[in-house]
């Protein structure tokens, strides 16, 4: 870059005097590909100006106005680096005021079906016409698309979104569902557990279809993800049953043709007769109450065929307090996502290889959910469905 020594014909009153940080900061702006023009034409401006350069040669280097030379120039040398950004512009006036916004999200947080929209969940373009034919105005008077969103986006709010969710319907949910997170933390009746005692979570993965796709999947290639072939032929289905020890992170399966009383039996006769089961002191089966084993009958059941295991079931509607859940989502990701099998026999094998490749490396899961944070959730749901008797209490 040319600096040019030439005197000023009128000095001005603006001198610039760069610190070595400023200088490296603007000299970098100059030199790096990545500034954007405007930023590198200022600093060069600076960098001539502290040079000594007048304002018309400066212009005239930089083939700009000498009144753009000086505006930068005064900037820098009142205000500094930050003189060198632009200045907050007010832009357009708005178009819509506060009330017509207002609307806008009170539509939002309003289900389709209370204004007789036959509509399942709002879209930004669908706020914006369900407006236009509110309005007793001009059409193009009300707000756009990309302004609904924008506002929307500002408060948080997505209506295009849905989540599902469940009510506690068991009324022992709070006993049920503190005796299992009590065994998690290894404590039953206030007693922590011994070294013989073990707990394991027990379920069942239904309908793990053998789906033989009618080519064979391609690899991964570069800019290419997996390419699976989307027709198939039916090989049948299995169910995959599976017991989770919690506290030493390992994992005993088998495969069934279905589920039921029988199957289940022959998971629990499995594990049972496997060290360290066999001659543990207590081995608590925490299990769901699917078919297979429920209510007072399993628990008789299973106490008879080994008097050292205790089943506890979990509430009703409470599988996400089931740590079974947690690795048939493991088997789900890593090994039938996709589904991509032949018949059943690979399906078995798949299975059985990916337990023992699992086992090598587990280690329990980091559970966070206490009785503490039952006792939490239960409040909140107290107070969500009661909220005048939580008014009350607060005042």
């Amino acid at each position: 870059m040319v600096r040019h020594k030439d005197q000023m014909p009128m000095p001005s009153p603006f001198v610039v005097v760069l610190s070595a940080e400023h200088e490296a900061v603007l000299t970098a702006r100059v030199c790096s590909w990545r500034t954007e023009f405007r930023d590198r034409l200022r600093a060069q401006i600076v960098l001539e100006a502290a040079d000594g350069a007048s304002n018309e040669a400066i212009a005239e280097a930089l083939d700009v106005c000498v009144d753009t030379v000086r505006r930068w120039r005064r900037r820098f040398s009142v205000e500094g680096l930050q003189g060198l950004k632009d200045r907050p512009r007010s832009g357009r006036p708005p178009v819509h005021g506060p009330a017509v916004r207002a609307e806008v999200v009170a539509l939002a947080c309003a289900l389709p079906a209370e204004h007789h929209v036959p509509l399942s969940r709002w879209s930004c373009p669908e706020i914006a016409r369900e407006l236009a034919a509110r309005s007793q105005v001009n059409a193009y008077a009300c707000p756009s698309a990309s302004s609904v969103r924008r506002w929307l986006a500002a408060d948080a709010l997505k209506p295009w979104q849905h989540r599902s969710w469940i009510s506690i319907r068991d009324p022992d949910f709070a006993v049920k569902a503190a005796r299992v997170l009590d065994l998690y933390a290894g404590v039953w009746d206030g007693q922590a557990l011994g070294e013989n005692d073990f707990v394991v979570c027990a379920d069942e993965k239904t309908s793990i279809q053998a789906r033989c796709r009618c080519h064979p999947a391609l690899a991964p290639g570069q800019a290419r993800a997996m390419r699976v072939e989307h027709d198939y032929r039916r090989g049948g289905a299995l169910a995959y049953l599976a017991a989770w020890d919690v506290h030493r992170g390992q994992v005993l399966g088998r495969c069934e043709d279905t589920t039921g009383i029988e199957p289940f039996s022959r998971l629990v006769d499995q594990v049972m007769t496997s060290q360290p089961y066999a001659s543990a002191a207590r081995v608590f089966w925490i299990v769901d109450n699917g078919s297979s084993h429920r209510g007072q009958a399993s628990t008789e059941r299973m106490a008879r065929a080994w008097p050292n295991a205790h089943v506890v079931h979990l509430p009703v509607h409470a599988s996400w307090l089931d740590q079974a859940e947690i690795y048939f989502s493991i088997v789900q990701r890593k090994v039938v996502t996709p589904n991509d099998f032949t018949d059943l026999d690979q399906i078995r094998d798949r299975l059985a290889a990916f337990e023992t490749r699992y086992n090598a490396v587990a280690t329990p899961f980091n559970w966070k959910f206490t009785r503490t944070d039952l006792n939490d959730l239960l409040h909140r749901l107290q107070t969500h469905q009661n909220p005048a008797e939580d008014h009350k209490l607060a005042a």
